[in-house]
């Protein structure tokens, strides 16, 4: 392709953009498709011969669209956001073009020392210890990998990467990881990954907020000590997935600190909320913490893939991880940061970019503005469902999430309000008119109902409500 054909084309595309992000709600917010139907669409075999881009770009809208489900819809109030923006995008264009390989400070300097200034925006705009040095990751799991990799090596004496973990179970060396029972599944995935094993996994129960109780945490550090295990990390939740639950983190860091044990922070979803000097009170005490992630993908307008990642001692970080074979050495290795041996994949992408992007295109204050106004959203839905005889709230309200249920006078069976609130939720689902997920809060069947798609409104709040309430009154009729 010519430059003169890529730039007509290019053209062509970027105008199809801007009208879809300007008509997006004429879609289904959650994709139609039936299993296997996007399948069925797409040729068995690869074409022998160059296709156009003009039949290329029509099949991508007949037979790719259909398929799609707009995370990008006012009405997603599904999962977490993973909202974008025209800032964003515009800089994800720029970086395809470059497609920039940025493992080290050699192949993109430009890459690697705008993710360090931008490291050091989000950790000023959040409000963290200037002594935090941030990293871009593609995801709170691999982030929390990272930090339990280091946390691992860390408890061992720096001997698992070299022995495996094997050998030290032999030699009376099983590190082990505590977390609230309402962390995210990821922290469970990585402990596989990271070759603890599920069954080092303590999940410790938490109170009628949702969060850890320290003192069953202390008691089973202090068992697992007694019975010869090695305490190595504890993951602190801030905004859990299911419920937006809180930890308190400075009683969690203290312990830590008592039996030294490194303290990662998960505030995947709920620290982009941070940049509000009211909502800090839930990390007091985050100075007590060895890592701390959040995702700037979920929350502050900036496109999938990028996830903030903040550690006190980079340099154990690079011990855990860092591997660096002859032909990936540098005259300059000395005097600059190479990324690579921060995180476990090699290859990295310019992440930096649009984050430069959308953060001097909003302004702090933009950003504030709208995260305020999501907040705002959920607390005038958050009354108007507590309202209601017939709908009940299951978790309160944290931030932008909440959950609930449709609990009709007289029904009573925990069996039957889970089959009621599971139509509900798949009759609203399917006529994409909106979109919700489900949790199970202390074992019930709930609706989640989270807030912050970036061209979310008063009227998309309104609608969906009214949706919800029609839906679930006619349930049965």
């Amino acid at each position: 392709m010519s430059p003169e054909e890529f730039r007509k084309h290019a053209h062509e595309m970027v105008d199809w953009m801007a009208d879809y992000l300007g008509s997006v709600e004429q879609y289904p917010v959650r994709s139609q498709a039936r299993p296997g139907e996007i399948y069925g669409r797409l040729p068995e075999t690869a074409p022998e011969m160059p296709e156009s881009m003009a039949d290329i770009f029509a099949d991508f809208k007949r037979d790719v669209l259909p398929g799609i489900t707009h995370w990008q819809h006012p009405s997603f109030f599904a999962y977490f956001p993973a909202n974008s923006s025209p800032p964003s995008v515009l800089a994800e264009m720029l970086t395809s073009t470059l497609a920039a390989q940025c493992m080290l400070w050699q192949t993109s300097p430009a890459g690697t020392e705008m993710e360090t200034r931008m490291m050091e925006w989000l950790r000023d705009m959040l409000g963290l210890p200037t002594d935090l040095h941030g990293v871009i990751q593609d995801s709170a799991t691999s982030s929390t990998l990272a930090a339990l990799l280091v946390a691992r090596e860390k408890a061992t004496g720096w001997r698992a990467n070299d022995e495996g973990l094997a050998q030290l179970g032999a030699a009376g060396i099983t590190p082990v990881v505590y977390v609230s029972e309402e962390a995210h599944s990821s922290i469970e995935k990585t402990m596989k990954v990271a070759g603890y094993g599920r069954d080092c996994l303590r999940k410790i129960a938490s109170d009628d907020d949702f969060a850890m109780r320290v003192d069953l945490l202390e008691k089973a550090i202090e068992q697992d000590i007694a019975d010869g295990f090695t305490p190595a990390c504890i993951t602190a939740c801030i905004g859990g997935t299911g419920t937006g639950a809180v930890d308190p983190l400075r009683a969690i860091g203290e312990v830590a600190r008592k039996h030294d044990i490194w303290l990662h922070v998960d505030a995947a979803w709920a620290g982009s909320a941070l940049i509000l000097p009211e909502t800090r009170d839930m990390i007091d005490g985050v100075e007590l913490a060895d890592s701390f992630v959040f995702n700037p993908h979920k929350w502050l307008f900036t496109n999938f893939d990028c996830t903030a990642f903040y550690v006190r001692d980079p340099q154990a970080l690079e011990r855990t991880l860092s591997l660096v074979p002859e032909f990936l050495k540098s005259r300059e290795a000395d005097a600059v940061i190479d990324y690579q041996n921060w995180s476990v994949p090699l290859g990295r992408r310019f992440r930096a970019l649009k984050l430069w992007f959308v953060i001097r295109s909003y302004g702090v204050s933009g950003l504030q503005d709208i995260i305020r106004k999501h907040i705002k959203l959920a607390e005038g839905l958050y009354a108007a469902v507590q309202a209601e005889a017939d709908f009940e709230i299951i978790s309160p309200l944290r931030l932008a999430l909440f959950s609930f249920r449709y609990h009709p006078s007289g029904i009573e069976d925990e069996t039957q309000l889970d089959d009621m609130n599971m139509q509900l939720l798949e009759t609203l689902n399917d006529s994409g008119e909106l979109y919700l997920t489900q949790n199970r809060v202390r074992g019930r069947y709930t609706i989640r109902f989270s807030i912050g798609q970036t061209g979310t409104e008063q009227h998309h709040i309104d609608n969906a409500w009214a949706k919800i309430q029609k839906t679930a009154r006619t349930l049965g009729v």
